[in-house]
């Protein structure tokens, strides 16, 4: 029997929402670097893995990886692979991959793409023109546009990864610049206290790190009540271990299911 319009459209918001749930909580960033100077709180070959559920059910799968060669070849290259289950690709099938490439000294980024492959198929570039703070967005079959950087500005991904860069505490404010190629906004979050969390791969002492929400769009903006909860490993390394939301189309689970490749803990 084939699905009415109306509730294929409410399946594709679901399966496209928890996928951005990862990335939207990163929009935000300290001020003050990570008190280890000439370090970095993960390097090439790291991998974590979480298992994404909705209403209780497992729908999918995302990855998030530091690329072998990223900071020798000139610039980081961070990667995020995303992937529904078979229960999820009844109603809406993702096979999606988005590339961050950030400068070696992680100040800001200079390369964005998206190549998606489920049952939309789309390929995106958004290129970080810093010599004019301009992002010039390509949308390959389809629009072009050029949006004004802001200063040190991120993509949705290598913004992740700036953030670990950062120093987090009970009661900071945390913001940072972030472009997709349409928009450039600054993001705000606070981190509200500390505390443990049981995941499937093991127990960890966290911060829980709200964002606002107000500049997300797209379901998060459609959702009167939307709330969005990250927690972070409360170590230098600062590990996203678990992510909640509650959203118009539903509550999403994000759990980090196994990491490898993480540098010591210290």
């Amino acid at each position: 029997m084939r699905r009415s319009r109306p509730q294929g459209k409410i399946q594709k918001k679901i399966i496209t929402a928890w996928f951005f749930l990862l990335l939207a909580g990163t929009v935000c960033g300290s001020g003050a670097a990570w008190a280890g100077e000439g370090e970095f709180p993960f390097q090439a070959g790291e991998e974590l893995a979480f298992r994404v559920s909705w209403g209780g059910v497992s729908v999918g799968r995302a990855v998030l990886r530091v690329l072998e060669g990223g900071k020798g070849a000139g610039a980081w290259h961070f990667r995020m692979t995303v992937k529904t289950n078979k229960f999820a690709d009844l109603f809406y099938k993702v096979r999606d991959r988005i590339d961050g490439y950030a400068d070696p000294k992680m100040g800001r980024s200079l390369l964005y793409t998206k190549r998606q492959r489920g049952r939309r198929r789309r390929d995106v570039m958004v290129r970080f023109d810093w010599s004019e703070s301009r992002t010039r967005y390509i949308s390959f079959g389809g629009s072009k546009r050029v949006v004004p950087l802001r200063p040190g500005a991120f993509d949705p991904l290598s913004v992740f990864y700036a953030f670990r860069l950062r120093e987090v505490k009970e009661g900071a404010r945390l913001r940072a610049a972030v472009s997709d190629g349409k928009k450039c906004v600054e993001g705000n979050a606070r981190v509200i206290r500390r505390e443990r969390v049981a995941v499937p791969l093991g127990t960890f002492d966290t911060f829980l790190v709200v964002p606002d929400l107000s500049d997300l769009g797209g379901v998060f903006e459609k959702s009167r009540n939307a709330r969005l909860e990250i927690w972070v490993t409360a170590d230098r390394r600062k590990i996203p271990v678990q992510v909640r939301s509650k959203v118009v189309v539903g509550s999403f689970v994000a759990e980090l299911v196994s990491a490898r490749g993480l540098i010591p803990f210290r």
